[in-house]
């Protein structure tokens, strides 16, 4: 199995460009350049270059642009077709565009470079400075610095968020380009700015029919585009609303029987493979199943851990990863995934559950502070059946979404104190988590509580996990990934939709459900959402292999002085087997940790 990589290097230093030496004329194929002022690296599958006397333009992706005139261009020319637009305005060609890509694009004449992502950084781009050159690499270690340390708030931020959210990156003094951001240098300086920020409008609706077919037209153009070409395109099929949308779709724009793939659990609680096989009849699917085992874990998470630029610790990469590598060992070259339908159309739990809070808001003030305020801060109200459930409720009603969010942290609820070494935990700002979600909420460009939770979830749920999760299992098994329903037609309908179409009453995504009542099928239209969830804990209970795994893993982890040794040994003892649910997601993130360090970083300890 060979892995699908691109790989860019490049050191760029405006100050020492010689502005007399053009670009030389360079054959297809991988790409190296070495001159005054310039090193740079580009090769791989998804990369593509335009070049010319005083310019030199590097895509990555395959992106359509929103303009017929252009898109003709782009398909016609490939990467030429943008070149002049990028030397007026980078940003302007940006919004432009759409689907996955990201552009390095240099002119001698100006002795400037410039470098951004698509909406969602789904091709990243990592960057570092060495005195006055521009170091960047599409992977946190192919930037070319001279020294390269690992960044113990990384992986502070990691243990708290599961990932290591943009703009840090494991490694210290390397950053990466946030989602939407545009970075130049010149010999004037360095700037990173956003190209794109999503503004949240509440545009009334005047003809919901015609939105609805809007919509419809938007995912079939979406789904045709990614599956336009010679590649043999697959879609993964969890029997959710999104993956079945998708497939469903598929079967309207290609001749033939899609293929779908679908991860099924024999644990009970996990499993919901039945309503694959719904979607897979309602649409013809020529379906795949496949029922992952813990001895999947075992054999496949050191290389799926490794694989990632930095620890990555979304536990259903690994369902993920062993459908995508069964795609590939079947032909296929692409997969199609669902992401992005809960984020964009409201259908999240906690989307409602914000919603019940509203309610307290809308009590009369002198009702609140009379009584209800009173209660919430009484201590005897605690042990009084049904005032500790209105006390509870109060003291959350009060506290801002994202407030109530942070308590119901990991880490945080495990301590911060007991979970860490001390001298891992000395080189650590525990705060720091706390401000970029803080930094995030506040940035986001809307009028409404609901809005604004869709905008902070477009960055950590999608940009900076799932996304990473599904693009990066994908690439080790081979395959290129689209994601349908992040297509630019959708996000427009999003970013306009008032919030009673996205939650009407308390029901979630009632949108997205309406207008595709009549192509999904009601048994999907109405189930509860569950995805690729895994039953890590209890298998790591029963299963010696696993079980073995995952204590050598943190054992690991208190070797090095990052977790405390103490807190380890309660773990595996007491907390996981009263709740393997629950402490199991402690394990795995530990465990993926570790096996990351082993393989990228071993000499690491504190």
């Amino acid at each position: 199995m060979t892995a699908r990589m691109n790989r860019l290097v490049c050191r760029f230093d405006p100050t020492a460009i010689d502005p007399t030496q053009d670009f030389a004329p360079t054959p297809g194929g991988d790409l190296t350049i070495d001159r005054r002022g310039l090193f740079l690296e580009a090769s791989g599958a998804d990369i593509r270059f335009a070049i010319s006397a005083r310019q030199l333009l590097v895509l990555f992706g395959r992106p359509h642009a929103r303009e017929s005139g252009l898109d003709a261009a782009l398909k016609r020319e490939g990467p030429g077709a943008l070149l002049a637009g990028m030397g007026t305005s980078p940003a302007t060609l940006a919004n432009a565009l759409g689907g996955r890509f990201a552009l390095l694009w240099i002119d001698l004449d100006k002795s400037c470079i410039a470098g951004l992502t698509d909406r969602f950084g789904t091709h990243p781009i990592c960057w570092s400075r060495e005195g006055g050159a521009l170091l960047l690499g599409s992977r946190a270690e192919l930037v070319p610095r001279a020294a390269r340390e690992v960044d113990p708030q990384a992986i502070f931020d990691f243990l708290y968020f599961h990932v290591i959210p943009a703009p840090r990156t494991i490694f210290r003094g390397t950053l990466r380009l946030e989602p939407g951001h545009l970075l130049t240098a010149d010999r004037t300086g360095q700037r990173d700015v956003a190209w794109w920020q999503p503004r949240f409008t509440q545009t009334p609706v005047s003809d919901l029919p015609a939105l609805e077919a809007r919509f419809r037209d938007g995912i079939r153009d979406a789904v045709a585009r990614e599956v336009a070409g010679d590649a043999r395109t697959a879609a993964f099929l969890s029997g959710g609303t999104d993956s079945s949308t998708v497939i469903g779709m598929m079967k309207a724009a290609k001749e033939g029987a899609p293929r779908g793939y679908s991860i099924g659990f024999d644990a009970a609680g996990y499993d919901e493979m039945e309503y694959a096989r719904i979607a897979a009849r309602a649409y013809g699917v020529d379906h795949r199943e496949y029922y992952i085992t813990a001895q999947d874990l075992v054999r496949n998470i050191p290389a799926v851990a490794a694989h990632y630029d930095q620890p990555f610790g979304n536990s259903s990469a690994l369902p993920a990863f062993c459908l995508a590598r069964l795609a590939r060992e079947d032909g296929y070259d692409k997969l199609l995934a669902g992401d992005g339908g809960d984020e964009l159309f409201g259908g999240n739990s906690r989307y409602a559950k914000q919603k019940v809070f509203e309610i307290y808001r809308a009590i009369p003030g002198l009702l609140r502070a009379g009584l209800l305020d009173p209660i919430a801060r009484a201590t005897w109200s605690q042990g009084v059946p049904g005032l500790a459930k209105v006390s509870s409720y109060v003291k959350q009603a009060q506290m801002s979404p994202l407030a109530r969010t942070e308590q119901y942290n990991l880490l945080q609820r495990l301590g911060r104190d007991s979970v860490l070494h001390p001298a891992f935990a000395a080189h650590t700002d525990a705060d720091a988590p706390l401000r970029l979600r803080r930094m995030v909420w506040d940035g986001i460009a809307a009028d409404t509580v609901l809005d604004r939770e869709l905008g902070f979830d477009w960055r950590f749920t999608l940009a900076d996990n799932d996304l990473p999760k599904v693009i990066g299992t994908t690439s080790l098994a081979g395959l290129d990934v689209g994601f349908p329903l992040l297509s630019e037609e959708l996000l427009d309908i999003s970013l306009a939709l008032p919030d009673h179409y996205k939650l009407k009453g308390f029901q979630l995504r009632w949108f997205f459900k309406d207008a595709l009542r009549d192509f999904l099928p009601a048994e999907i239209l109405s189930k509860k959402k569950h995805g690729f969830g895994l039953p890590f804990g209890h298998w790591a209970l029963t299963d010696p292999a696993l079980k073995r795994l995952s204590e050598e893993s943190l054992n690991g982890l208190v070797e090095r002085r990052l977790l405390n040794g103490h807190f380890v040994g309660d773990l595996f003892s007491k907390l996981l087997p009263a709740h393997p649910g629950y402490y199991g997601e402690m394990v795995w993130i530990g465990m993926m940790l570790e096996q990351w360090l082993r393989a990228n970083a071993p000499q690491t300890r504190f």
